[in-house]
């Protein structure tokens, strides 16, 4: 399962999803660290089918772990050199 919480701004919505198993966990690599923060991507879990239409349909995206990122790929929406690794995490955004 996926979470995906959506935060307006007053032009445009930023979608931010992640694999479930990953919220609240931060990781570090060298001078790159990212944390998943609950505040930020715990929302409504969804299942692969529904994250698949909210890739599709986003203004703009925030994607952590396999399977949210490997989603928008296979979607079309992320080219996989877009794609940055950090303790071995997928994430990538689309603006």
């Amino acid at each position: 399962m996926i979470f995906v919480k959506t935060h307006k701004t007053e032009e445009r919505e930023i979608t931010a999803m992640c694999d479930e198993e990953l919220l609240g966990k931060f990781f570090e690599d060298g001078s790159l660290c990212l944390e998943v923060k609950e505040s930020f991507y715990k929302g409504r879990l969804v299942d692969e089918d529904e994250a698949v239409n909210i890739i599709k349909n986003a203004d703009i995206l925030n994607l952590v772990g396999e399977r949210a990122v490997g989603l928008a790929v296979r979607s079309g929406v992320v080219s996989k050199i877009h794609i940055i690794k950090i303790k071995g995490i997928p994430h990538a955004q689309v603006i």
